[in-house]
């Protein structure tokens, strides 16, 4: 089983390509990974970033799918138009089931993204995406409205879903994650109790990497699984938030930690 990640590298190791490949392994799903900008960041303050050749990120891109089939990719960090532009093309080309998590801002406040992101988002590449999973600024910003509650973030699934199914984490809902399917037009409240900690760096990350994994793995596992369909579709998210759930209560060093259920010692 495998799944591939188009995201940037955070040398802290707690966000980014680092913590989808931690979570994809946790599921037991071979971690592919291209990366899109390189970043100087910590848990707390984005110093710099570094947006990878476009030319090099298709090769990057061509050389997986030289050597392996891949359904299932998540995106996170892609900076600019032209980045996402090329992956847009490349989703199309490989035909790919596509989890979005549209990167903007860092969990520490840097920005992470050009101005036009959410328009070159909506414009090039949510229209060919299975789902898109922002955190309430960066559903602002997709939706082009204020979130200031529940209702807010109903209304703004319902425009941003009319690319792609959507869930608007609720992380800054009190704990209620929004969940709108195309399919059936419907919007799901799911609800997760809240951590008090300061380990939260990479959780989007994590969170779009776990809803990848699963979906390669139940696809693997049942030959019915549809995942447009809105059944199907939400326990993938419900196991995913659980999974989250239990890699923040066990985080350290100021992010989540993926590899809870590991029967390592940590020294």
């Amino acid at each position: 089983m495998i799944g591939l990640s188009i995201a940037g590298f955070d040398p802290s190791g707690g966000a980014g390509i680092s913590t989808d490949i931690k979570t994809m392994a946790a599921h037991g799903v071979h971690p592919c990974s291209v990366i899109t900008a390189l970043t100087a960041q910590n848990p707390k303050k984005v110093f710099s970033i570094q947006a990878i050749d476009t030319s090099y990120i298709s090769q990057q891109i061509d050389s997986i799918f030289d050597e392996y089939t891949i359904k299932y990719s998540k995106t996170g960090l892609l900076y600019s138009k032209e980045i996402i532009q090329l992956v847009s093309k490349k989703v199309k080309e490989y035909d790919l089931q596509l989890v979005v998590d549209p990167v903007m801002v860092a969990s520490a406040g840097g920005i992470l993204a050009k101005e036009e992101m959410a328009n070159s988002l909506k414009k090039y590449l949510l229209k060919d995406s299975l789902i898109v999973t922002p955190n309430v600024s960066e559903a602002e910003k997709l939706a082009n409205m204020k979130i200031e509650s529940i209702e807010d973030g109903k209304e703004a699934a319902y425009k941003i879903g009319k690319d792609c199914n959507v869930m608007i984490t609720g992380g800054h809902l009190e704990g209620n994650n929004i969940i709108y399917t195309k399919e059936n037009d419907e919007i799901t409240i799911l609800k997760q109790k809240l951590i008090k900690t300061d380990n939260l760096h990479g959780t989007g990350c994590s969170l779009s990497a776990s809803i990848c994994a699963n979906l390669v793995i139940e696809d693997n596992r049942n030959p019915n699984f549809n995942p447009n369909n809105p059944d199907d579709l939400n326990k993938i998210i419900e196991k995913s938030t659980k999974f989250i759930y239990e890699s923040v209560k066990n985080g350290r060093f100021g992010t989540l930690n993926p590899n809870f259920n590991s029967n390592l010692d940590i020294i």
